[in-house]
């Protein structure tokens, strides 16, 4: 694991210098996520998890003042993720195929966004104990990017929902808070390629 990491984060500064979201342009990030349950679902359970994010921006800035930003659409692999519960430690994997972004202008280094996702998670055990192994995750986030000259990082607080969505008798489902944080970077958009072209459509 430390050696992909090693591996990825080589790859994503040689691959994306361009520090900020722009249409046309992908994001590539390495996040990690740790949390706890909540309220509202099945308590005593804890949370880590690392995964893979490949996502592309797909307009150009607008909106209203504080508001304007870009849409950006990504997908999320989980090789990783651990849940500890009471009765037994559940290790699965994910998928997140909808991840609907929404990145707001620059201020200086930092890149707010908000976003809303889901997916799918399989695990060795059921989660929570007694109701299915195969669950479904949605939930939303707010972060921000810090903008580096080739590696950006971000740190978001995730609330995440994960239920079998009445593939089991029994679905209390667990809500749980997360700390999410990432490593990675945009490549180029439209607007920076034309730059290197001299302002000329490549």
């Amino acid at each position: 694991m430390v050696r992909l990491c090693g591996v990825f984060l080589i790859f994503t500064a040689m691959a994306f210098a361009q520090g900020q979201p722009e249409a046309g342009g992908n994001e590539f990030q390495m996040w990690t996520g740790a949390g706890h349950s909540v309220a509202g679902g099945t308590g005593g359970t804890r949370l880590f998890n690392v995964g893979l994010r490949y996502g592309w921006v797909l307009t150009e800035p607008h909106g209203p003042g504080f508001l304007k930003g870009s849409f950006e659409y990504a997908v999320d692999a989980v090789p990783l993720f651990l849940v500890f519960q009471p009765a037994n430690t559940a290790y699965g994997v994910g998928v997140n195929p909808l991840g609907l972004k929404w990145n707001f202008v620059p201020r200086g280094r930092l890149v707010p966004y908000a976003e809303l996702g889901g997916g799918t998670l399989f695990t060795t055990h059921d989660v929570p104990t007694g109701t299915s192994s195969v669950n479904f995750t949605s939930g939303a986030a707010l972060g921000t990017h810090f903008l580096g000259s080739e590696i950006n990082w971000n740190l978001e607080l995730r609330y995440m929902h994960i239920s079998n969505a009445g593939l089991a008798s029994r679905n209390p489902g667990v809500n749980t808070i997360q700390v999410r944080l990432g490593l990675g970077g945009f490549g180029e958009g439209k607007r920076s390629r034309r730059s290197n072209h001299g302002g000329k459509k490549p």
